[in-house]
């Protein structure tokens, strides 16, 4: 049975997983920018990121006869220093015309705070002026429900068509909400 796995990080996976994947029926992935499990400590260390996202992978995969997509970002956790994500957020319009890429993705909020709405905002609106499709992650560690809201609240102040963005990470309390206003959801299993 052949089939898509719609959230998967492969960057930081080894060839067999690859391999594997295939085997076992998977035909495409997507693949969202994410954090690494550390900051980068400069816009260059994000350009190579994203060339890994757009070059590298595709090519990877394709080796196993998987198709490789991908979403472009800097991750609500590397979102508190506005400027530093400002400089990240310059270079990915150089990336969204690669056949790859799907969106402006996973963006969100992780701990809720003034900064990281700042830059959701931002991208939101970077999605907006290239016409790109939109992946958002919600907060796992705090206040799942409130930064839901929040983030939706950004898309539809920002004229987004909910049916453009898929909101990730939704659990049993916040799927309803999501679906109710209109947004596709992505429930996480762990």
């Amino acid at each position: 049975m052949a089939y898509i796995d719609p959230h998967i990080h492969m960057v930081s996976r080894t060839t067999d997983d690859y391999r594997r994947m295939a085997q076992a029926g998977c035909v495409a992935i997507t693949e969202p920018a994410f954090w690494a499990g550390f900051d980068r400590s400069s816009p260059a260390g994000f350009y190579d990121y994203f060339r890994q996202l757009t070059d590298v992978e595709p090519k990877r995969a394709a080796q196993y006869g998987i198709a490789h997509y991908c979403w472009l970002c800097i991750n609500p956790k590397e979102a508190e220093d506005p400027a530093f994500a400002r400089e990240v957020m310059k270079l990915i319009p150089e990336f969204l015309d690669k056949p790859n890429v799907l969106g402006i993705g996973e963006i969100g909020l992780n701990k809720n705070s003034r900064n990281e709405l700042i830059i959701l905002e931002e991208q939101i609106e970077l999605a907006k002026q290239h016409e790109r499709l939109i992946l958002v992650h919600t907060p796992h560690l705090e206040d799942k429900l409130k930064g839901t809201r929040m983030t939706m609240d950004a898309l539809i102040n920002a004229g987004i068509d909910p049916g453009r963005v898929l909101i990730d990470h939704v659990e049993e309390h916040t799927v309803a909400e999501v679906l109710d206003r209109g947004f596709w959801a992505g429930m996480t299993l762990y």
